[in-house]
């Protein structure tokens, strides 16, 4: 399975080779073909390697947020169930890594709804989100964004999904203008026409990669066209693209980047006094998962049982005692089959009870 998020790159496979430098070398290769021999050596220089159970503590670990780079922070549980689903979808996956993934799934699941890990938001999407509904705007207020990176499409996704549809969207790409607009049913323009923009607003949402601010006095006078009631502002690009001296001479509530980062760090750290909690609740699941583990071992290694038994039946009935079950009347082969079938049933099913007993009492 490969997983991909903001800050890590993880492969999780079942082998029966030796984890050496040779290995990943050879790993790398088929995983990228196009990589020369610094880009493999780099590779294998600097990744983490993980075997047997401290695989799955890492995945808990990581599913629950306590291993990312923002503790709380639930996307990471739907990262790794798409990257699981893509990985078995292109037929990777075994059944180990199923019975991983869906442990890890519900550790993480436990994790979020038996601590206060997530209460808190504590990124600035998140928090400028909350903040701009603490100022009761209307659902049909009118949206100004101006870019259309990854954050503004993370912020019009929380606008989107919470009721609010009337969005303008401003990039100096105007395909990628395009392409968010479409995500939101808005309008898009390229930035050029910022500064001939002439209807009404109520928010402007900003975060540009640009060195120099996007909303001067000038653009920004031009665009109230003498309108003088409040408006919101969400500058969430660092460098800021509002100029914060407009705050002094226009009716603006600014939401800034810097600001939020603030709450963030106040959240986060809230956020930590619960890491123990949820260590805890790991341990439990962690215990809970080799247990099911093991028997699920016991289950694959007498998987050729069944077949075993019935194919000494079909034997016994078809050869080894053809010629005397032939002699039989129908009601006696009826109460024979019977009682063959019963004994099957039991030769089945007695052996797995009795290895699943005899593993749980050895874990005791």
């Amino acid at each position: 399975m490969y997983l991909s998020t903001c800050n890590r790159v993880e492969f999780v496979f079942t082998t029966n080779e030796n984890l050496t430098n040779a290995y990943l070398v050879k790993f790398f290769q088929a995983f990228n073909p196009d990589w020369d021999s610094k880009q493999i050596r780099f590779a294998t220089e600097n990744c983490s390697i993980l075997q047997g159970e401290e695989v799955i503590l890492h995945l808990f670990n990581v599913a629950s947020s306590l291993d990312s780079l923002v503790i709380g922070e639930r996307e990471i549980i739907t990262q790794l169930r798409k990257a699981y689903e893509d990985s078995k979808q292109m037929n990777l996956t075994g059944d180990v890594i199923r019975m991983a993934i869906e442990r890890t799934i519900n550790a993480a699941k436990a994790v979020y709804t038996q601590s206060d890990i997530a209460t808190k938001p504590v990124s600035v999407v998140s928090l400028a989100y909350h903040k701009l509904k603490s100022l009761n705007i209307n659902s049909n207020s009118k949206f100004l964004v101006v870019g259309a990176g990854k954050t503004n499409a993370n912020m019009l996704r929380f606008l989107d999904k919470h009721g609010f549809n009337n969005f303008t969207i401003f990039n100096r790409t105007l395909e990628k203008a395009e392409w968010l607009a479409g995500n939101v049913n808005g309008v898009a323009l390229p930035l050029s026409e910022l500064n001939n923009y002439k209807e009404d607003f109520d928010v402007i949402v900003t975060c540009t990669g640009s060195a120099n601010k996007i909303f001067t006095e000038k653009v920004y006078s031009q665009l109230l066209d003498n309108d003088t009631s409040r408006k919101i502002i969400i500058d969430l690009a660092v460098p800021n693209d509002f100029d914060r001296q407009l705050t002094k001479q226009h009716n603006v509530q600014l939401i800034a980047v810097e600001d939020l980062k603030i709450i963030a760090k106040q959240n986060l750290k809230e956020r930590g006094k619960e890491i123990t909690k949820c260590e805890q609740i790991l341990k439990e699941h962690f215990e809970d998962f080799k247990k099911a583990f093991h028997l699920r071992r016991v289950e694959i290694a007498m998987k050729s049982v069944p077949k075993t038994v019935k194919d000494i039946k079909q034997k016994a009935f078809t050869e080894v005692f053809a010629k005397e079950l032939n002699e039989l009347d129908g009601e006696s082969k009826e109460v024979l089959d019977k009682v063959v079938s019963y004994l099957e049933k039991k030769y089945i099913s007695v052996p797995m009870k009795m290895a699943k007993e005899i593993l749980i009492e050895n874990q005791q």
